[in-house]
């Protein structure tokens, strides 16, 4: 008679052969060295060759925001009867469980929805976790990828990201505020008119703050750069901190701070720290007039006013003689190289990406929010273009043409933990503990080179 501990063993072997993870041989191979001997035999016997792989359904696994923002990704799964949905282990863009899991050749999941290129497309690469998705996507979707978005979830000719939601940085405030303050209703063009009607909030007293911004670098030090210049990147790569444009854009965002929320610096309160930042707070409360992030944030702040038709929107602001650039990235589908059902996971993502009632409830909003993401893909806008739905909003145009215009981080292997080592660095000029942001900004190049160093 088999011990309880020999029966424990036998059946993490059994759910091992199930997923994939040893074949045939090496299940018969440990449980004849564990003493379980034709018992062992007798669970083989019901799994062929081949059998063991095909035996796990599809297991996409999703960063959990992407979830909470788009409640139509159920039905999408519901065409896909056996798919095993499930929630990331990933906090603060961390992807610590997929490399662990990549050291020992496997994967728990197929597919991974959430990853950004510049933040952890490389690193994903670089530690043998992901693949490229060119063997599995149609050829008719990889060319209806709009050319920007296409070109930054490439690395060396392979395509490691398939796109899925489109962020553009911009501008918006609240008319409300705006026009009690006595200010015009076009948006300022200019940082200096920005600046100059962030304080006639302030001193008319019509709302507690004049302007505010997210302190975290790919969200505000590089778009306010790109409204300069694209051309901030130094020859490797990397974001050039030291560069005239970025001192230029670290100057402008202490200027900003003059009329912001005075915990404009402070973390978040979620996701690491990453997400429900004061900027989105001091929004949502009605408590600021202009404010400068991603699209999708105002949107869904606005949610919360007396009147959210009060939201308007608009280009970021540029320098007298900048290019008047910004920052995009996508939020895609990353393809583990250690998971399992391939091709059963490119029809997953054609049919998430596509699925015209999720860029409906995404566009024009649902009872739980208006998150506002685009789409990827060129046909939909024709198809749009061609005969514009009577829910689509003008704002889509507005995004839409500032992708065009706009610039995405270079992927790196430090294209994310760049701005994460410097932004501490970068902040003593902000809190004035460094008067010169020079100096602030070599400290900071200073610090991304050791940090390399050390590998």
């Amino acid at each position: 008679m088999r011990t309880e501990q020999e029966l424990l063993y036998q059946e993490e072997l059994r759910q091992q052969l199930l997923n994939g993870e040893i074949d045939r041989r090496e299940f018969l191979s440990r449980t004849m060295t564990a003493g379980l001997g034709l018992a062992g035999v007798g669970v083989a016997a019901n799994f062929g060759t081949g059998v063991a792989h095909a035996a796990r359904p599809l297991t996409p696994t999703f960063y959990q925001w992407i979830e909470d923002l788009h409640p139509g990704i159920p039905k999408v799964n519901s065409r896909f009867p056996d798919v095993n949905y499930q929630i990331a282990p990933v906090e603060g863009f961390g992807i610590e469980r997929f490399v662990a899991e990549a050291k020992k050749g496997k994967s728990t999941w197929d597919v991974y929805v959430g990853q950004t290129p510049f933040v952890e497309m490389t690193a994903m690469i670089e530690a043998d976790v992901i693949e490229p998705w060119d063997d599995y996507i149609p050829r008719d979707v990889l060319n209806d990828i709009i050319p920007s978005i296409r070109e930054e979830c490439t690395i060396n000719g392979k395509l490691y990201g398939w796109p899925f939601l489109l962020d553009v940085i911009g501008m918006s405030w609240h008319s409300g505020i705006t026009s009690k303050a006595g200010l015009p209703a076009d948006p300022p063009a200019t940082w200096q008119d920005y600046l100059a009607r962030s304080q006639q909030i302030v001193d008319s007293k019509t709302a507690l703050f004049g302007a505010t911004f997210d302190a975290h670098g790919w969200r505000s030090l590089a778009p306010f750069t790109h409204s300069l210049t694209r051309d901030a990147y130094t020859s490797d790569g990397l974001f050039d901190f030291t560069g005239d444009a970025a001192i230029e854009a670290l100057i402008l965002m202490k200027n900003i701070m003059r009329d912001a929320n005075p915990d404009i610096l402070l973390a978040g309160a979620s996701d690491g720290g990453v997400n429900g930042t004061p900027d989105e707070v001091a929004f949502s409360t009605q408590r600021v007039g202009y404010y400068t992030k991603y699209f999708n944030a105002p949107l869904r702040m606005a949610q919360y006013w007396d009147n959210p038709k009060d939201l308007k929107l608009g280009p970021l602001p540029k320098f007298a003689g900048g290019e008047g650039s910004t920052v995009f990235w996508t939020t895609g589908a990353a393809l583990f190289k250690h998971g399992q059902n391939k091709e059963k996971a490119a029809e997953y993502v054609k049919a998430l990406t596509y699925d015209m009632q999720i860029w409906k409830d995404s566009i024009a909003g649902t009872s739980s929010g208006q998150p506002g993401h685009l789409p990827p893909y060129k046909s939909i806008y024709a198809k749009w273009a061609a005969n514009k739905p009577s829910w689509l909003p003008d704002f889509v145009g507005l995004v839409r043409g500032q992708l065009d215009e706009a610039k995405a981080i270079p992927n790196h292997l430090f294209g994310l933990q760049q701005f994460i080592i410097g932004q501490p660095v970068w902040e003593t000029y902000l809190k004035g503990e460094e008067k010169n942001p020079r100096v602030a900004m070599q400290n900071v190049m200073d610090a991304v080179r050791a940090e390399m160093k050390r590998g």
